[in-house]
């Protein structure tokens, strides 16, 4: 694997709205407008950052009806973010506000 793929792997988890996005998918699936409505940012932001993080396969898309709903990709990012989560409990350092996880 090349070090830009990392690159383009880890810029979508380094933008704000992606992980917003991203913890609120961790919840359950959603349509672009429930997830506009609980991040309050517009809709063409959302979609945006959706269509980033579905080019990585980091977000799936599956069509019911007229909607489009996006859940995370569970064969690998959901096992991503809980090998991330443990490592954050067992190893953060706690010495800065983003560090403070409980």
């Amino acid at each position: 694997m090349k070090s830009s793929t990392y690159h383009i792997f880890f810029s979508n988890l380094a933008n704000p709205l992606r992980i917003k996005i991203i913890e609120k998918l961790k919840e359950r699936p959603m349509n672009v407008s429930e997830l506009s409505t609980k991040l309050k940012v517009e809709q063409s932001k959302i979609s945006h950052s959706l269509t980033k993080l579905k080019s990585c396969n980091i977000v799936e898309v599956s069509p019911s009806g007229k909607e489009r709903i996006y859940s995370l990709n569970k064969k690998t990012i959901i096992p991503i973010l809980e090998l991330i989560d443990n490592h954050a409990k067992k190893n953060c350092c706690g010495c800065c506000s983003e560090c403070k996880i409980k």
